[in-house]
């Protein structure tokens, strides 16, 4: 087994989880089988206690883990599945060394972290690192490894102090260590600065770990007197010094390390360039294509997120993502439109009027509408507000999780006229408890109690649009995150007045996909289908599985559903329409409710066309 170890200096937040999926791709290129692993030195034993606020969405694996959501961009960018095992924590670790401690597996001995915390970190990368990801049998050929944090946080320590070990111990040419740092340039004089790298390399080679690879963060490409200087002064040969400097979309970092020969450098370090099976030139044309067919979008496709945590979007990064694949897919330039739920909501009308009248306009401006998950009552009425609105004005809408129930809830009180219905995630008292408490649950203890993971649907309707969507197969596999369910006892009287339960579980007592036939596109899913969705392979109710059968939400408001049917029906494909040059739309900033002046005092704030679509 051969190791890549990505590690961070300067500051947090360079992109080490995309430079650590890019590094995959690129090595995967050239026909090796990757593997990856994510260490976050945090003290929780997962993410799924933690707020979307401070770290970002939780991302979820089949298996049920609640993961970093850097694991997200390693399935996305290498189509695997990986494990929660595939995600350590400091709290995975020392649980595991002191359930053998009160098991007297240690004999007796003082349990520290050197030997104990460091050997049970070796020994879990070791395990982990055999387990196959790619749905082929037998171990990866090379493991990549990110480090979370910065060189020199505390907590971090007894990771770098085993990975130093670890090195070691697999030996040399079985182990690669990239570093990525900051090259910032200062405005005043215009000179790209070298002094944080350095400082940071002489940090990291103080602990023991010399870097065989600087992956540089910079605006614009290194320049040669540059890269020298830093080949002097952190004793890495220029030719692995690579610079990752800011491009139109994500898709092109892989493509900066490959014209870099990153990968010429990672396989000699790793005593893998003269080995015949593989190839030293990557075969990378669908990224260049994905990539090229980005950027030369023109026509847009407004989608209106509504949400709770829309001051970071990271809270949404999967979701993000599976609208980019959706809307490149569908040949759009994706335009995402930040909505704060709280800002619809009548109260909001009183206290912050310009606000209100802000988020009602993108709404109504918008393409499609679309409700992902969330906990707790904030925000919930302006869920129910903008449900309300996609249904009445035929406007497509697709809800995940929380935004099915709710859509549950709105159809209740305005169509059937139970005006007090509700979840009792809200309202335990309810009388009409449209969306309810599962059975199986635990209202005591938070972490990995809810209902997690892939869980199987059947479709009960077969002629519906989320059938068509996956194929008209008769179910399909999803994951899961939720601790309420529509109320089973409820349904027939949904399906009386017109809402259908087209997917089930195969207890065909927990409802998991609802439509509603004369709508142009109304679906709510219980599932969150964004957490398998790909670049190569767009979620169906994003998109649709075929370009032949493309009904999901970017589709439909897109304009693009009554042709697609009509082709379905003739059973063959319209290509897809290519526009060659960019436009630029002003956009309007909403932190997470009523408006807020910006540190700038800008008052039309920013948009970001990084790969995730323009945020308006």
């Amino acid at each position: 087994m051969k190791y890549v170890l990505v590690t961070g200096g300067v500051v947090s937040g360079l992109g080490k989880g995309v430079t650590a999926s890019s590094i995959g791709v690129v090595l995967k290129a050239c026909g090796l089988r990757i593997t990856s692993i994510k260490i976050d030195p945090y003290l929780n034993t997962d993410a799924g206690t933690m707020s979307p606020f401070e770290h970002g969405e939780v991302f979820v694996l089949d298996d049920g883990g609640e993961v970093d959501l850097d694991l997200g961009n390693y399935e996305r960018f290498l189509d695997i599945k990986l494990t929660r095992d595939n995600n350590i924590t400091t709290g995975k670790i020392y649980q595991s060394v002191i359930d053998k401690e009160r098991k007297g597996e240690y004999l007796g001995k003082t349990v520290q972290v050197v030997p104990h915390i460091t050997n049970a970190i070796q020994e879990w990368i070791e395990r982990v690192a055999m387990i196959p990801v790619d749905g082929k049998e037998g171990p990866a050929d090379v493991c990549v490894i990110e480090l979370g944090g910065t060189i020199g946080d505390i907590e971090s320590m007894p990771f770098i102090e085993a990975l130093g070990q670890f090195s070691y111990r697999v030996g040399p040419g079985n182990f690669c260590l990239v570093h990525v740092s900051l090259v910032p340039v200062l405005n005043v004089v215009g000179e790209q600065k070298t002094k944080p790298t350095q400082h940071s390399v002489r940090g990291l080679r103080g602990l023991g770990l010399t870097p065989n690879i600087l992956a540089c963060r910079s605006t614009k490409e290194l320049e040669d007197n540059v890269k020298e200087k830093l080949s002097q002064f952190c004793h890495v040969p220029a030719a692995n010094i690579v610079t990752l400097y800011d491009v139109s979309n994500i898709w092109c970092i892989p493509l900066l390390l490959r014209d870099q020969k990153a990968h010429e450098a990672i396989l000699k370090v790793l005593n893998l360039d003269r080995v015949e099976s593989i190839a030293l030139e990557p075969k990378l044309d669908e990224w260049v294509a994905r990539a090229t067919i980005f950027d030369a979008l023109q026509d847009t496709v407004r989608i209106a997120m509504v949400g709770k945590y829309t001051g970071l979007s990271d809270s949404y990064l999967s979701v993000l993502k599976a609208l980019l694949h959706a809307s490149v897919d569908c040949r759009r330039k994706l335009v995402v439109d930040w909505v704060a739920s709280t800002d619809l909501e009548d109260s909001t009308a009183i206290e912050a009027p310009d606000a209100y009248k802000a988020a009602w306009d993108l709404l109504k401006g918008a393409d499609g509408i679309l409700v992902p998950g969330g906990f707790g009552d904030r925000g919930v009425q302006g869920k129910i507000l903008a449900a309300k609105y996609a249904r009445e004005k035929n406007v497509p809408y697709l809800g995940i999780c929380l935004g099915m129930q709710i859509a549950v809830v709105e159809f209740a009180r305005h169509v059937m006229n139970l005006t007090d219905a509700n979840s009792t995630e809200f309202d335990p008292d309810t009388k009409t408890p449209c969306v309810i408490f599962m059975p199986e649950g635990s209202k005591t203890h938070m972490g990995a109690t809810m209902r997690l993971g892939s869980r199987r649907t059947f479709f009960k309707v077969a002629d519906c649009k989320s059938a068509k969507l996956y194929g008209n197969v008769t179910y399909v596999d999803e994951r899961h995150r939720h601790r309420y369910e529509v109320n089973p006892d409820m349904v027939p009287e949904f399906e009386n007045a017109g809402l259908q339960f087209v997917g089930k579980d195969d207890t065909g007592r927990r409802m998991e996909i609802i439509e509603i036939p004369n709508h142009r596109y109304f679906v709510g899913a219980q599932f969150h289908p964004e957490f398998k969705s790909r670049p190569s392979k767009p979620s169906p109710l994003f998109v649709g599985k075929k370009l032949s059968a493309k009904l999901g939400l970017v589709a439909a408001a897109s304009g693009q559903l009554d042709r697609v049917l009509q082709d379905c029906c003739n059973g063959h494909v319209v290509p897809a329409k290519h526009i060659l040059s960019n436009g630029s739309y002003p956009s309007i900033v909403h932190q997470n409710g009523h408006p807020k002046k910006l540190a700038n005092g800008l008052s039309n704030g920013t948009y970001y066309a990084n790969g995730n679509g323009v945020h308006a």
